[in-house]
């Protein structure tokens, strides 16, 4: 019988050196090559136009508390656009929600987008559908889309779009409208609404002026 020995051989070989190739080139960590990293291109945002009877406005956490000059001057230099498109939305007959941070009140809110009669607030942590009837105040209104603003980016946007998001939620995120400390943080949220499983396939991104509503 003739020997397959050779052949073992070989295939041993280019095993050996898979295996040497490839724990080279994970024998770092993420934070050991944390600085090899490379930014992703950008996204292009995308005009959108949304069914004013199935869209919500979500204003997350604009209250004096976290959206100030001292600690998010990002956040106040966001509100004008937001505010715009407030206006713009409620003209369209758009619902609108607010979500207030844990020992505020919707009176804290930041005076260009302070809420009229009858529009919605809860109050929670990052996720603004746990512990709230966020998910019934949007089932009531038949909401199927939601734009999501406000702060902190990595904190209610990120958590609370995600939940939209794994809800059957289309994600509306206007890159304008949302905010954080430092561009980092903004940055790593709109890649990872637009990259995470289950959630990259229900978000839009977008700005302030391209949302259209009919």
């Amino acid at each position: 019988m003739k020997s397959n020995r050779p052949c073992w051989s070989v295939v041993s070989l280019l095993c050996a050196v898979y295996i040497a190739v490839s724990g080279t080139a994970m024998s770092g960590t993420v934070i050991d090559e944390w600085k090899d990293v490379k930014t992703p291109a950008p996204p292009a945002p995308r005009t959108v136009t949304l069914d004013s009877a199935t869209t919500a406005l979500l204003l997350l956490d604009f209250n004096k508390q976290v959206c100030n000059n001292e600690r998010r001057p990002r956040c106040i230099a966001s509100v004008p656009a937001v505010a715009k498109l407030a206006e713009r939305a409620r003209g369209s007959k758009v619902a609108i929600v607010y979500s207030l941070t844990v020992g505020s009140s919707i009176g804290d809110v930041a005076p260009a987008l302070a809420a009229r009669p009858g529009e919605p607030s809860v109050t929670s942590g990052p996720d603004k559908f746990l512990g709230t009837d966020l998910e019934k105040v949007l089932k009531e209104r038949g909401i199927t889309t939601v734009i999501v603003t406000g702060t902190a980016a990595h904190g209610a946007v990120l958590n609370t779009a995600s939940g939209a998001a794994f809800r059957g939620l289309k994600v509306i995120l206007p890159v304008d409208g949302l905010s954080a400390e430092d561009l980092y943080a903004e940055q790593y949220t709109v890649w990872h609404l637009l990259n995470a499983p289950r959630v990259s396939t229900q978000t839009t991104v977008t700005r302030t002026d391209m949302i259209n509503f009919k």
